[in-house]
């Protein structure tokens, strides 16, 4: 898909189906106006927005690296919903949600991915190291894989922990050049063996106008922080964070080349 035609729909959200209780973001299944069931991320739990914006980021530069990710779509959620749901905690963060939140197509009967169990080949393990580097993404490790396996393919889920940056706010060009030492704990890290050649074909995937096309998808609306309400000003601090590591891809990538080392 060409940089300038990425689409994400939006749907209406019609029914709470079940909870998913993992840490403190109270993701859920629910179903919406077009009959599929999404893992619905919502605006009023966590870390809030930014986490959305970060699922939103992260996904769909994956998708453009030709990783697999879920369908993300924007859901909306009526301020009816959820009155009727005899759990105050999940009441109180659907009320907190009202409005535009993400959900993500419902995989179902994927299983969590074990890399004991099933090995993948290198240039993978490589690209998806080498995206969660790029996107600051420190939670892809042996406790919390976020990654599935559906139909014997590999899908990446959950990126609302991947740029970090953006909780502090500070420091934004010197963050942008940061190595990625978490990349230790990466559970991918030991098959990640092709990380400079992937470097170069990725590198070549991610263009400034293609990262400028993944960020203009962001609501504009997600975009209004405390301190820091230029909607536009913050769109374009991602934009130039992306294209920074970008540009700066060999600082990140020695960074894990380092951490491997450690393995073999």
């Amino acid at each position: 898909m060409q940089a300038n035609t990425i689409l994400i729909r939006t749907v209406d959200v019609t029914r709470y189906v079940t909870p998913l209780r993992e840490g403190g973001s109270l993701p859920a299944i629910a179903e919406a106006n077009d009959g599929f069931l999404y893992v619905l991320k919502f605006r009023g739990a966590g870390q809030g927005i930014k986490s959305l914006i970060a699922e939103l980021i992260g996904g769909e530069i994956a998708r453009a690296l030709g990783l697999k990710v879920p369908e993300i779509v924007f859901a909306n959620v009526d301020e009816a919903f959820g009155r009727t749901e005899p759990d105050e905690e999940i009441q109180d963060l659907l009320k907190s949600s009202i409005g535009l939140n993400l959900g993500l197509h419902y995989l179902s009967g994927a299983i969590t991915y074990d890399p004991s169990v099933k090995p993948i080949e290198a240039s993978l393990a490589s690209k998806i190291v080498w995206l969660d580097c790029f996107l600051t993404n420190v939670d892809r490790t042996c406790r919390n894989t976020n990654m599935l396996m559906w139909y014997k393919e590999l899908w990446l889920i959950d990126h609302g922990a991947a740029l970090y940056f953006h909780h502090s706010w500070s420091n934004l060009k010197e963050q942008a050049l940061k190595p990625f030492v978490q990349v230790k704990d990466h559970v991918l890290l030991p098959f990640a063996s092709e990380l400079e050649k992937v470097n170069a074909e990725l590198f070549a995937i991610l263009t400034p106008e293609r990262i400028r096309n993944i960020v203009s998808l962001v609501p504009a609306e997600w975009l209004v922080f405390e301190g820091a309400e230029n909607t536009e000003e913050n769109r374009e601090v991602y934009v130039q964070f992306l294209i920074s590591r970008r540009n700066n891809s060999e600082i990140f990538l020695q960074e894990a080349q380092h951490a491997r080392s450690q393995f073999i």
